[in-house]
């Protein structure tokens, strides 16, 4: 049943989807160039990030050069190339945060290894809840009132 394959005489096997999840939104914009940070956005939620067969993928979908869909992907700072760390601490850097010591606050926790325990480091700008400031967000949970010893402290707690 495979001779006709052997000898290249017969159809070439069809090669399965690569990436059979992102046809929804794919078929949702037509295939269309103007869906690209819809594709892109959907891809890294589905994966984690945006690798460079994916990209090559979403390229070639799209019908558009890896050029314009990398350049695209870089451009937004909401994309990621790398896989994410297992934790992500963000520090609030907003008003009351900041007054209430939150640049001390992230400068000591820049001075830590924190990727070596498989966690991300970051500052968004304002929380909303200024009156637990300063603030921390782990994993998706506010931290009210932080200080850099209690912060590391819990930080060294997580699983790695």
């Amino acid at each position: 049943c495979c001779a006709a394959y052997v000898d290249g005489s017969g159809p070439a096997p069809s090669m399965p989807e690569p990436y059979p999840e992102l046809q929804p939104v794919l078929q949702r914009h037509g295939y269309r160039p103007d869906g690209l940070i819809e594709v892109l956005n959907r891809a890294q939620e589905l994966h984690g990030h945006l690798s460079p067969p994916l990209l090559r993928h979403i390229a070639r979908q799209l019908k558009l050069p890896l050029s314009r869909v990398q350049g695209t992907a870089s451009f937004y700072n909401l994309f990621r190339f790398q896989p994410p760390a297992r934790h992500c601490c963000l520090v609030c850097t907003g008003t009351a945060c900041h007054v209430l010591g939150a640049a001390a606050l992230l400068a000591a926790l820049e001075h830590e290894p924190l990727q070596e325990r498989g966690i991300e480091l970051g500052s968004v700008r304002c929380i909303g809840t200024c009156s637990g400031a300063p603030l921390v967000v782990v994993d998706g949970q506010v931290w009210n009132h932080q200080s850099a010893a209690g912060v590391l402290a819990r930080l060294r707690s997580l699983d790695p």
